[in-house]
């Protein structure tokens, strides 16, 4: 799977939107990272970008724009209503797909350092990324504000963790960070009262509503020795929430910021307002995004709202996905449309026809071709993805079988398991066709003198050696649905018994057609002791595909 990263930095400059178009346009420079959105502030005097991209284009996107803006921000200069130390103010990362928050603060750091080293911009880590407790708040990383930060420097304790503890009088300091995907969510209430609608948010908010000395609404809040108000906090951690009305609408609202979907999820933010909106009259009749959201967030709730009917979660992520809409109301107030709210359907690059996009036919007809690829690789692997999709076809007819009912979650965890080797083959369908590209091009390049015939040669080892594990990972993963399949013929609905045979039949042809292209793109390795190893992982998956096949036919035909 790809991996995604979100960065979301702030700039000090809301006023003058040729500065920021310099910045943004050394962002868009930079292959793999795509621009999502420009937000400026003129009270604040504030702008933030919104970037997605894999891991290394955007530490080198927030490198060039960091870079851009200490040249033509000046915060000798800057006024503005929002706290900040730095002409780039925050440079958060947040991971969207494919990559863990551990991995995350990894390339916040990478950034960090070079931010300190080359710019000489002091740099101070926040959130995930903090190396002391004291600096996981972003608040206190800024305390002092750009006014404050001479004084601060002279502080051992608050020295930055890269750069010099020196005042960069233009460009201030900046704060890097990693932390969790925020999303904005809103919920429609059959309301008109932003009161109503306010009561609900303090229910559920983590903040809750102060406590009142006698009338709750009236009375006067209650303080504490220090003077802060007593709280009662309210049902949901990492939630901010308030209640407001929406004139384009005609409805009270609910506005909700989910700051760690890890804790509080979209789904759970969602059956919460529903019980607290119920348990004071009132209705909720939808909801909706504010933005975009990660893919995750929205199959997580397809998955939740399917567990709570008992029915196998081991659908298409299609299917997760309109679950998730129609449950939670999210096309309520206009049409939801994931091409334009997912963040990595936003991120995929249309002008480019993967193969698991085209037809049957059209797949058929390009493999045909006159065209090298798609070749075996990629029909091996699109075979194991349909081995391991009559896996979960039986899987998914069996959680719902009359008399069956009190086993819908056995068989709901074998779908869900079939469901995810479908989707890992069907990706290499495609990265089978881009391994064999990578070693085509790097034949291509230059071998003019000595320098470029070396590095050449290195790239071509470089790109057979990717395509000679790529077919690999097809054999483990083809082989992998081979438990699934069997255990589909011995425990599933019977009826489908065939349909399992077939699956272990593609499966076994997956492993071994994928194994042919391991060997012949192996022979042209010069790296011995990896072809070697390989080899023989290649013969022993080999083996182990065949009696399993032989194991799960004997099944099938004892039960037709």
């Amino acid at each position: 799977m790809n991996q995604l990263i979100e960065c979301v930095p702030n700039f000090s400059e809301g006023n003058d939107m040729a500065i920021i178009k310099q910045i943004t346009d050394k962002i868009e420079a930079v292959e793999g990272v795509k621009l999502l959105d420009v937000d400026p502030g003129k009270a604040t005097n504030r702008t933030v970008v919104t970037i997605v991209g894999n891991p290394d284009a955007i530490v080198e996107a927030a490198f060039q724009a960091i870079k851009k803006a200490s040249e033509i921000i000046d915060m000798r200069k800057h006024k503005g209503e929002h706290p900040r130390m730095g002409a780039t103010d925050v440079c958060p990362f947040i991971p969207i797909s494919g990559i863990s928050m551990e991995e995350t603060v990894v390339y916040a750091h990478k950034l960090a350092k070079r931010v300190g080293e080359e710019l000489g911009i002091p740099v101070y880590c926040y959130e995930n990324a903090a190396f002391k407790p004291e600096r996981k708040n972003l608040a206190n990383c800024r305390s002092g504000e750009y006014e404050g930060l001479q004084k601060k420097f002279t502080d051992p304790n608050w020295a930055p963790d890269f750069g010099k503890a020196e005042f960069n009088a233009t460009a201030g300091a900046t704060a890097v960070g990693a932390r969790d995907f925020l999303v904005a969510y809103n919920i429609n209430l059959n309301t008109t009262s932003t009161r109503r609608a306010n009561a609900v948010a303090f229910d559920i908010r983590e903040k809750g509503r102060p406590v009142r000395e006698g009338n709750p609404i009236t009375g006067k809040i209650k303080k504490d020795e220090k003077g802060n108000p007593v709280m009662i906090p309210g049902s949901l951690k990492a939630c901010k929430a308030i209640g407001w009305f929406i004139e384009e609408y005609g409805i009270a609202q609910v506005s909700i910021n989910l700051t760690n979907i890890s804790i509080t999820s979209v789904h759970t933010a969602f059956e919460e307002s529903c019980k607290k909106a119920a348990e004071r009259g009132m209705r909720v009749t939808g909801s909706e995004i504010v933005g975009l959201m990660p893919l995750k967030a929205l199959t997580d709730a397809g998955k939740y709202f399917l567990e709570k009917q008992n029915r196998s979660i081991g659908v298409s992520e299609q299917e997760l996905i309109k679950i998730a809409v129609k449950s939670m109301g999210l096309d309520d107030l206009k049409p939801f449309i994931p091409e334009e709210k997912i963040i990595e359907y936003v991120m995929k690059d249309h002008s480019k026809k993967s193969l698991v996009d085209f037809t049957c036919r059209g797949f058929a007809d390009e493999t045909a071709s006159e065209s090298p690829a798609p070749g075996g690789g990629s029909i091996a692997a699109y075979l194991g993805s349909l081995g391991a999709s009559l896996g979960a076809m039986v899987a998914n007819l069996s959680s719902h079988k009359a008399g069956w009912d009190d086993r819908w979650k056995e068989f709901s965890d074998w779908a869900a398991k079939g469901q995810k080797l479908k989707d890992e083959l069907l990706f290499l369908v495609d990265e089978d066709t881009n391994a064999f590209n990578k070693i085509m091009d790097a034949f291509s390049l230059p071998k003019n003198s000595d320098e470029e015939k070396s590095s050449r040669t290195a790239a071509i080892q470089d790109a057979t050696k990717y395509a000679t594990e790529i077919p690999f990972k097809t054999m483990e993963k083809a082989f992998e649905s081979m438990e699934l399949i069997q255990a589909m013929a011995e425990i599933g609905n019977p009826n489908s018994v065939t349909d399992a045979g077939v699956g272990a039949l593609c499966a076994r042809s997956a492993v071994l057609g994928a194994g042919l292209n391991v060997k012949i793109n192996a022979s042209g390795l010069k790296d011995e002791a990896f072809v070697i190893s390989i080899l023989a992982k290649v013969q022993e998956l080999e083996a182990k595909a065949q009696s399993k096949e032989t194991e799960i036919l004997g099944i099938v035909n004892s039960k037709i």
